[in-house]
């Protein structure tokens, strides 16, 4: 194991975190951890962390709890790293002193990381175009949409030209070593991942794409393959007959599947995954209600608007006009 004293010790710039409201709670803490630990294990404080609002007051996080604020937009430096942490509601995090304050660190020259969502901010304020970026595998369809310019990977997270992006979950871990072993040496990262009980370091190349059977549990391998087909297809969805047929199996079969094991049909079940879609997209984009309709496969607004209303209790332009709280994830309802 490498002796914490041989390790270099120049101090590197500030970390400075924005928090916006019903921000992460996990993506936050282990950022913050993972530079604590490497501070701890250096024995002095290489990572100085900065906690900003816009306003400056505390704000609750995605569990309801608040974290002491330090400041509020504040000027930032040129060897500052700003780091983005959001929520579910990005939409309403995109105030336009949040945008311009991130603009402005851009044009400093600061390196600029989103947490899961946070990258959302960085596309809005114009940061991403034609860079690639990665988000949590909820919000990558109504992302795509929302910004095509933007080339959207499939890994844990991404590093490029001074911007990044995490997946979420655990790749926060993978970022913050990433930064450790750039910023200090590569020694240390090994060392924090060692405390952390994180001893894989993940490099760049590992996927972050989630398909929907492992999301559930299934491992039924033609299931599997009728679930990925159906996830990518959501625009134009395709028939049972033209599902089953890709997998080898009868229509018949295709039926029992989802009886046995998502006790759904196979039409309701795609159903469910193109208004799941739709949910993401009316929350998260400015997209109107008849081009939400149109990109999760519906001909026609009034079909949309009935099936919609029917699994989610209201209308598209309610859910819009009167949008979830960060203590409430629409998506968690019924979800395939």
């Amino acid at each position: 194991m490498t002796n914490p004293d041989d390790i270099r010790a120049n101090a590197s710039g500030r970390f400075i975190f924005l928090l916006t409201p019903g921000y992460y709670a996990m993506a936050f803490s282990l950022a913050m951890e993972t530079l604590q630990t490497a501070n701890r294990m250096a024995g002095q404080t290489l990572f100085k962390t900065v906690v900003c609002a816009e306003d400056s007051t505390p704000i609750c996080d995605s569990l309801g709890a608040q974290f002491p604020i330090d400041h509020g937009l504040e000027d930032v430096h040129r060897d500052d790293v700003v780091v983005l942490v959001c929520g579910d509601n990005v939409r309403d995090a995109c105030t336009p002193a949040v945008l311009q304050w991130v603009r402005k660190a851009a044009r400093q020259g600061c390196e600029i990381g989103g947490l899961s969502t946070g990258v959302w901010i960085m596309a809005e304020a114009g940061l991403m175009t034609d860079l690639p970026a990665t988000l949590h595998w909820e919000h990558r369809a109504s992302f795509a949409e929302k910004f095509p310019d933007v080339v959207l990977d499939e890994y844990t997270y991404v590093v490029d030209n001074k911007r990044y992006s995490t997946a979420g979950g655990t790749s926060v871990i993978d970022l913050m070593l990433h930064l450790i072993s750039e910023k200090e040496s590569p020694e240390l990262a090994n060392l924090v991942a060692d405390q952390l009980l994180y001893t894989n370091i993940r490099v760049l190349q590992h996927s972050a794409r989630v398909q929907v059977a492992e999301r559930i549990g299934m491992r039924h391998p033609k299931l599997s393959e009728i679930l990925a087909l159906m996830e990518t297809n959501l625009e134009e969805p395709l028939r049972p007959g033209d599902l089953a047929k890709t997998v080898n199996i009868s229509t018949r079969q295709l039926e029992r599947l989802f009886r046995r094991y998502l006790s759904e049909t196979p039409k309701k079940y795609y159903m469910d995954m193109r208004l799941q879609r739709a949910q993401h997209l009316l929350l998260q984009t400015n997209m109107s209600v008849t081009e939400v309709a149109v990109a999760c496969g519906f001909n026609a607004a009034s079909h949309f608007s009935r099936s919609f209303r029917q699994r989610y209790g209201m209308s598209p332009h309610k859910l819009r006009a009167e949008p979830a709280s960060p203590k409430t994830s629409w998506s968690q309802s019924k979800t395939p």
